[in-house]
């Protein structure tokens, strides 16, 4: 979502980063480019002058200017004053200290991603939370919302109140919240309608619902795609609601990312989470030292450890481990490594997870290699028999090219995938061999062939 303000930034650092010493015109013609290029993000206009404000203020002291890297200490106070723009370090948790049931309120314009949202969120504190779960749409304007915002629940294992037909959207918060009491369910999520854009009709629906509900949460979900617009909704939102927590839908698309950088100076409410795909799993904690991290390439590698610890299969992955240990890895576990790796997404947004991985990033976005390939190399090793997958060394001529017609690949393909194999499975053969105190006393130089070259003659693995 942030890759072309990531991109702006980082060029206009690395320029600093290549001079020996910064004068005050020096910082001055960078804090420019970062105004533009927050400008050009959607960032709104009175929260950008007070970014750079701020910015400016800390960058022209002594310590920065005099010190023997001052580039990287410009970066750093860049990075603190967006951690600081989005809301400070640290989740801020939904919340779910109150009486139950606990009234969750999700308010939004149409087509932000609401109802789609109460799924999610109803399938998130279900499951880590260990709360009964009551979803209740109080849309009554569009046709079959009620019948989605069910067959969500249906999906994710999470209760709806049963829909009555001719109830008014208030009448249908008693009796969700009734329901809840006679039933013990611990949170009602309540769905309301929303409008294609903000009239007087759709605040005073929403104040009744609220006066009737008393939500312990009032969450304004906001389309982070629509830019300088998704700022106006949250304003007006707030002043009519009083909203306490933001979340921002479709993060995983291409906007520009103004919205989410605007959002807590317009409302003062802190952005809780963050909609990372259409699965209903995909609904993530909102850190914004991490997004502000991966907006100046420094990565976020504490949220790819956290990604690969939900979605990674520990006992397959100890399972290879110790066929690898063997000596025995061959092209089945190779696939069963896929399939765990597609699990995390696409490789571009795991490379942009890595510190300093954007300029390599943009070379695999730009060749078009993705999850494609993976899927790619999985449907070619589905196309071999038990016997090949075992003993990758029978793969001649005649069956590469029957492997090729049914993966729906070329024999280049197939070629490709036995070399980088192959080299995956020496150099897992030298690390054996070297054992961990081998590999700390010579390093991965030791890994590599004789001559040095890298495995595969120079190719990326990808």
């Amino acid at each position: 979502m942030f890759e072309a303000l990531s991109d702006k930034l980082s060029g206009v650092f690395d320029r600093l980063r290549g001079r020996g010493t910064l004068g005050e015109a020096d910082v001055a013609e960078a804090l420019r480019e970062v105004r533009l290029a927050l400008l050009d993000a959607d960032v709104a206009l009175p929260v950008v002058r007070d970014f750079i404000a701020r910015v400016r203020e800390r960058a022209v002291g002594a310590e920065v200017l005099e010190s023997v890297t001052p580039g990287q200490q410009i970066v750093k106070i860049v990075n603190d004053a967006l951690v600081e723009q989005l809301g400070g370090a640290g989740a801020v948790p939904v919340n779910l200290n109150a009486a139950a049931p606990i009234p969750i309120l999700m308010v939004g314009l149409q087509g932000s991603g609401k109802t789609t949202t109460a799924g999610k969120l109803g399938l998130r504190i279900q499951t880590r939370e260990r709360r009964r779960v009551l979803l209740a749409s109080l849309d009554t304007q569009r046709p079959a919302a009620q019948l989605q915002l069910q067959q969500l629940g249906e999906r994710a294992g999470v209760t709806s109140l049963p829909i009555v037909a001719g109830q008014t959207p208030v009448e249908i918060a008693r009796r969700a919240l009734d329901t809840a009491r006679r039933e013990v369910f611990d949170v009602v999520i309540l769905d309301t309608a929303g409008r294609l854009s903000i009239d007087a009709a759709l605040m005073d629906e929403v104040r009744a619902i609220r006066d009737v509900a008393a939500p312990a949460e009032t969450l304004l979900v906001v389309d982070a795609m629509t830019g300088q617009d998704a700022v106006n909704t949250a304003r007006a939102f707030n002043e009519a609601l009083g909203v306490t927590g933001i979340v921002l839908t479709r993060m995983d698309g291409d906007a520009r990312g103004g919205a989410a950088l605007s959002m807590r100076a317009v409302t003062g409410a802190p952005i809780k989470l963050a909609g990372t795909g259409e699965k209903l799993e995909a609904l993530e904690d909102f850190h914004p030292e991490r997004v502000a991290g991966r907006i100046l390439g420094l990565g976020d590698v504490v949220g790819l450890v956290e990604k690969a610890s939900e979605t990674l299969d520990e006992q397959e992955a100890e399972r290879i481990a110790a066929r690898i240990a063997k000596g025995k890895f061959d092209l089945e576990d190779y696939a069963a490594q896929l399939r765990q790796i597609s699990k995390m997404g696409s490789l571009s947004s795991i490379l942009g997870m890595l510190p300093g991985a954007g300029k390599l990033k943009a070379q695999i976005d730009d060749s078009k290699l993705d999850t494609a390939i993976l899927k790619r190399q999985a449907a070619i090793i589905g196309s071999m028999t038990r016997a090949e997958r075992r003993a990758p060394d029978i793969i001649k001529a005649s069956r590469k090219k029957r492997i090729a017609a049914g993966s729906g690949t070329s024999v280049q393909d197939v070629n490709r995938l036995l070399k980088q194999f192959d080299d995956m499975s020496t150099m897992m053969k030298r690390m054996n061999k070297l054992g961990q105190k081998g590999l700390m006393r010579h390093g991965l130089a030791a890994l590599m062939p004789k001559g040095g070259a890298p495995m595969g003659g120079g190719r990326r693995p990808f």
